[in-house]
C-alpha cells in the first residue's frame, strides 16, 4: 500500500513560481460570494461565534487571513480558491466544538507543506501549540528516500507520532481527508481510486478506532463510491426503490414500539436509520446474498435517559417482538475498544422481517457518534479523564511503544495497521479486568497487551484455569492467566501467530538487540559475498562510509551489518549501493577477479548452533550432510533450508534475490533435529521396540505420534529426533528397518 498526499490531491493549477506570493489579502469585506456549496469564513465565524470568546474569534480570523494571504492565487483542481478548502476543514473541526488552536491549525494546515512557510513564523504570529499541530499535518521536507512506499509510510509514521501528543491532530486530519474525499470528484479515475483505497484501509479504521462514527460510516460510503462505481450506483437505485416499499413496514413498527414504551412509562426517542451502502454490500459480499436477501436494510434506535432504562426498554421490546436467538449484544456491560455502549438486539418485525434495535442513553449516542471528539483531551494528566478518554489516550501511547522499538517507518505502519482492525476480543485478566485484543489474539498479545516484561518473559498459559499453548486463539470471555519465568525469553517462533503490533513490535526490538552481536558478524560476511560478486574490495575509505551511513539512515556500520544480518536490508541492494557510488568515490577500488571471470563467492558457513541470527527451517529441517541453502527472511535472519525442499522452491521463484549460498561448516558439536515415519504393525509392544533401537543408534526423540484407528493392520508413527548428521541419521534408519513389526521407515521431507 502506498499513502498519497492527501493534503495536495486538490492542490492549485498555478504554480509556486507564478503565484503571487506574500501579497496583501483580500480584506473580509470584499470577500466574494461563495458558490452554492462552498465553505465560507462569515459560515464559519457565525458557527464558532457559538462557543468561542470574542478574543477567539479574533485570533482564528487572523489565521484565516494569513491563510487566504498565503494561497492567494492558488485554486483547486474544480476551480474554487484554495482557500475554500481549509474553511471546509476548520467546519467540521467546528461541528466538534474543537477549540479555538484546533481551528487556526486546520486554517493553516496547508501552509508549510504548499506554501514554504517556517513553522518559526507560525510560532512567532500564532504561538507553539498552533505551530506544532500545523507540523504535526504538513508531511516532511522532500527528503530522499528508497522508495515512494517509505516516503509515504514516513509521513503516516509522523502524523500518528504527533497525534499521541495531541489527539486533535488526527481529528483535523480527518476532517481534511473527509473533505477531500467529499469534493474527489474530479480526480482522474485512477488516482481516485488509489485515494479511496487509502481512506478504506487506513483513515477509515482510524475513525472507527477513535469512535468517530458519523465519519466512519461517511468515508466508508465516499470510498466505495469511488472504488466500485457501477456497484455503488446499483445498489443506490436498488435501495431507492425499496424504499417505497418499506416505507409502510418502519412506519408500522415505529408507532408501535413508540406506544409500547409509552406504555410502559419510558420516556424514549425513536427513529428508524437506513443501514450504509457499504455495510449493504458487504453484507451482501461476506455470506452471497442478493440485495433481496439482506432484510434488515433498516435498523432502529431507541434512545433512554438512564442505563437502568435501557434493560427495561429492552424486557418491552422483546414482549412486543421475539427476539432472535443468538443476536443479542451487550455493549454496555462490555462496551467496545473504542469506547462505544449500546444493547443491540434482533427481534423478528412484522411479516417475519429481522428488524435490528440498538437501545442508547443520551450520553452513549453522542459518544457512538462523535467518539473521542465528544470527550477529547488535550492534557494526558487531567485527573477528570472519562474511561473513554483513557483508553483513547492509551492506545496513542502505545503508538509510542511501538516507535521506541521501531526503526522502520513501513514497519511501525504494519504495526498500527494490524491493531486497526474493528473486530475485538473481550477477556479477563485473573482478578476481572476486561482486556480487548484485535480478533484472532493469542495469550502472548495479551501478556504483551499488560506489559512488555510480561511478554518477554511469558513460559506458559491457562486459559479458563486449563494449560494451553501460547499460539491458541482467544475467545470472547476467555480467563487468561500469563506464567512467566525470569530466565525466559523470546522466540523468533512466536512472530508467526502473534497478532497486534504491540507484540509484534515488542518480540523483533528484543531479537535485534539481544543477538546484536551475532547479527553484525552475520551481517558483514554477507555484505563482504555481495561486493565480491561485484568485484568489490570490502575495505572502505572513511570518506566513503560517511557517505553510505548518511544515505542509509545508518548510525553506524555495525548497525548497518546487524541490519543486514537480521534480514532488514538486502546485502545485495547495498553492495550495489556501494557500486553506484563508484564514480564518486575514487577510494572505492574493484577487487581483482580470480581466474579473469569474476571475484569466487565463498559460501557462508553455517554450524548449527549460531542462534536467532541464523535459524534451521522448521518446514525441513536440515541436518549436517544435507545440500543446503539460504534465505534472508526479514526479521528473523538467515533461515537455512534443505535444497530439496518443496517450501523453499515456492518462495525461491517469488523472491530470489533473497537467497544465499550455504554450506555446513567443519566443527558440528551438537544434535540437530529431524523428522522420520514408520509404518507398523498394529501389534502389542511395537513402540517399545522402536523407542528400544532408537536409543541404542545413540539417537534422542522429542516428539512421537500415531494415528489413532486402533482397528487397522497397520499404522503409522512420527517421529522428530534428534541425530549428529546424515550418517548418523541412515544408520539409525538401518537398524529400525531390522526391527520385527516394522515395515517402512523413511525421513520426513517438507
Amino acid at each position: 500500500m502506498t499513502l498519497s498526499s492527501p493534503d495536495s490531491i486538490h492542490s492549485g493549477s498555478t504554480s509556486k513560481a507564478t503565484r503571487p506570493g506574500r501579497a496583501v489579502a483580500r480584506p473580509p469585506e470584499a470577500e466574494a460570494p461563495p458558490a452554492p456549496g462552498v465553505a465560507s469564513i462569515t459560515q464559519l465565524a457565525n458557527k464558532l461565534a457559538e462557543y468561542l470568546t470574542p478574543v477567539e474569534l479574533k485570533r482564528v480570523k487572523e489565521a484565516y487571513r494569513f491563510s487566504d494571504e498565503m494561497h492567494l492565487g492558488q485554486v483547486r483542481k474544480s476551480g474554487e480558491p484554495y482557500i475554500s478548502h481549509p474553511i471546509a476543514v476548520a467546519e467540521i473541526c467546528a461541528d466538534w466544538k474543537l477549540d479555538a488552536q484546533a481551528i487556526m491549525a486546520a486554517l493553516l494546515h496547508d501552509v508549510i507543506e504548499d506554501q514554504d512557510v517556517k513553522k518559526e513564523e507560525l510560532i512567532e504570529r500564532f504561538g507553539a501549540p498552533v505551530a506544532n499541530l500545523v507540523d504535526g499535518l504538513s508531511k516532511l521536507e522532500k527528503i530522499e528516500f528508497q522508495s515512494v512506499v517509505e516516503a509515504q509510510a514516513e509521513n503516516f509514521r509522523k502524523m500518528l507520532l504527533a497525534m499521541a501528543s495531541d489527539v486533535r491532530v488526527i481529528l483535523i486530519k480527518l476532517a481534511d481527508r473527509l473533505h477531500n474525499m467529499r469534493t474527489l470528484g474530479v480526480m482522474a479515475p485512477a488516482k481516485k481510486r488509489r485515494i479511496a483505497g487509502e481512506t478504506m484501509e487506513v483513515y477509515v479504521p482510524i475513525a472507527h478506532r477513535l469512535g468517530l462514527n458519523d465519519i466512519y460510516r461517511e468515508l466508508q460510503d465516499l470510498s466505495f463510491s469511488h472504488l466500485y462505481p457501477l456497484r455503488y450506483q446499483t445498489l443506490s437505485k436498488a435501495i431507492k426503490a425499496a424504499r417505497g416499499n418499506r416505507r409502510e413496514v418502519v412506519k408500522k413498527i415505529l408507532d408501535a414500539v413508540k406506544n409500547q414504551l409509552a406504555a410502559a412509562g419510558i420516556a424514549a426517542e425513536v427513529y428508524g436509520r437506513e443501514k450504509t451502502l457499504f455495510g449493504i454490500y458487504k453484507k451482501m459480499r461476506n455470506k452471497h446474498l442478493s440485495f433481496s436477501q439482506v432484510l434488515d436494510v433498516y435498523g432502529f434506535r431507541v434512545v433512554v435517559d438512564s442505563i437502568p432504562n435501557c434493560y427495561v426498554a429492552l424486557g418491552t421490546l422483546h414482549a412486543l417482538y421475539k427476539p432472535m436467538p443468538g443476536k443479542f449484544k451487550d455493549y454496555i456491560a462490555i462496551r467496545k475498544i473504542n469506547g462505544y455502549q449500546s444493547l443491540h438486539t434482533t427481534l423478528i418485525g412484522p411479516y417475519g422481517t429481522p428488524v435490528e434495535f440498538q437501545i442508547r442513553t443520551q450520553e452513549m449516542h453522542r459518544t457512538a457518534e462523535s467518539g473521542v471528539a465528544a470527550h477529547w483531551l488535550y492534557k494526558t494528566g487531567d485527573q477528570n479523564m472519562s474511561d473513554l478518554q483513557q483508553r483513547t489516550h492509551a492506545w496513542l501511547q502505545s503508538l509510542l511503544d511501538i516507535q521506541q522499538q521501531t526503526g522502520d517507518s513501513a514497519e511501525f505502519l504494519e504495526h498500527v495497521k494490524v491493531d486497526l482492525f474493528p473486530d475485538s476480543v473481550y477477556v479477563f485478566t485473573p482478578k476481572s479486568k476486561i482486556i480487548a485484543l484485535p480478533r484472532g489474539a493469542t495469550p502472548l498479545d495479551f501478556a504483551y497487551s499488560i506489559h512488555t516484561g510480561i511478554g518477554d518473559h511469558t513460559v506458559g498459559v491457562k486459559i479458563n484455569h486449563e494449560p494451553a499453548l501460547l499460539r491458541t486463539e482467544l475467545h470472547n470471555g476467555d480467563i487468561v492467566e500469563i506464567e512467566t519465568d525470569p530466565d525466559s525469553r523470546p522466540s523468533p517462533t512466536w512472530l508467526s501467530f502473534v497478532r497486534t503490533g504491540k507484540a509484534r513490535s515488542a518480540i523483533r526490538h528484543y531479537l535485534r538487540t539481544i543477538n546484536l552481536n551475532e547479527s553484525v558478524e552475520l551481517g558483514q560476511e554477507l555484505l563482504a559475498q555481495a561486493l565480491a560478486q561485484l568485484g568489490i574490495r570490502t575495505e572502505l575509505a572513511p570518506v566513503t562510509i560517511e557517505r553510505l551511513l548518511a544515505e542509509s539512515s545508518a548510525k553506524s556500520m555495525d548497525e548497518l551489518y546487524a541490519d543486514i544480518g537480521i534480514g532488514k536490508r538486502m546485502p545485495a541492494l547495498v553492495a550495489r549501493h556501494i557500486f553506484g557510488m563508484l564514480d564518486a568515490d575514487v577510494d572505492v577500488q574493484p577487487a581483482q577477479p580470480s581466474g579473469g571471470g569474476g571475484a569466487e563467492l565463498d559460501p557462508v558457513t553455517i554450524y548449527g548452533s549460531e542462534g536467532v541470527a541464523v535459524q534451521l527451517a522448521p518446514c525441513c529441517l536440515p541436518i549436517p550432510g544435507d545440500q543446503i541453502i539460504g534465505q534472508l527472511r526479514r526479521d528473523q535472519g538467515l533461515v537455512v533450508h534443505t535444497a530439496d525442499c518443496s517450501q523453499a522452491k515456492r518462495l525461491r521463484a517469488k523472491e530470489p534475490d533473497r537467497w544465499i549460498a550455504v554450506q555446513w561448516g567443519g566443527e558440528l558439536n551438537r544434535r540437530f533435529d529431524c523428522r522420520i515415519r514408520l509404518l507398523i504393525n498394529n501389534e502389542k509392544g511395537i513402540l517399545a521396540r522402536v523407542a528400544a533401537e532408537i536409543g541404542e543408534s545413540d539417537a534422542n526423540i522429542t516428539y512421537v505420534g500415531m494415528d489413532e484407528d486402533d482397528e487397522a493392520m497397520m499404522t503409522q508413527l512420527r517421529f522428530t529426533i534428534q541425530v549428529k548428521d546424515r550418517v548418523h541419521l541412515a544408520h539409525l534408519i538401518r537398524n529400525l528397518r531390522r526391527v520385527a513389526g516394522v515395515n517402512r521407515v523413511e525421513r520426513e521431507r517438507a
